[in-house]
């Protein structure tokens, strides 16, 4: 099993739960996700049933910890409804993978607006 996959389903599903209601199109995101991932639906479902406690993030790789904060960001936006929650639950999330909090801040105010790779490299540079 994919345990990068799983640890990031497990976040994904946690920060759709922050705001205490799981949308439907959060919910999508994530079986998407898991679907491109090859992951098996069932365990994804046992993750929503019960999530896992987050642990140790450290040993991810560069583009793993990027990846994990876009798509904690790209989910905060998938239901077109930004909760405070939300935002503190990415923030801790930023936190675990070594970036400074305020990074989630900087990615909400510039998503959409300047490309991937430009972000990242603002990323690292700046809040890592």
């Amino acid at each position: 099993m994919d345990i990068v996959t799983k640890k990031k389903l497990n976040i994904l599903i946690q920060l759709a739960e922050a705001d205490k209601h799981f949308a439907k199109s959060e919910r999508e995101m994530i079986f998407r996700i898991a679907s491109d991932r090859k992951f098996p639906e069932d365990i994804v479902n046992s993750l929503i049933r019960n999530p896992e406690p987050i642990e140790t993030l450290g040993a991810l790789s560069i583009d793993q910890k990027f990846d994990y904060l876009i798509t904690c960001v790209d989910l905060i936006f998938v239901d077109q409804k930004v909760f405070e929650s939300e935002v503190i639950f990415a923030r801790g999330i930023a936190i675990k993978l070594g970036f400074k909090k305020n990074v989630i801040d900087f990615l909400l105010e510039n998503n959409g607006k300047k490309p991937l790779n430009e972000l990242k490299s603002t990323i690292f540079e700046l809040y890592s």
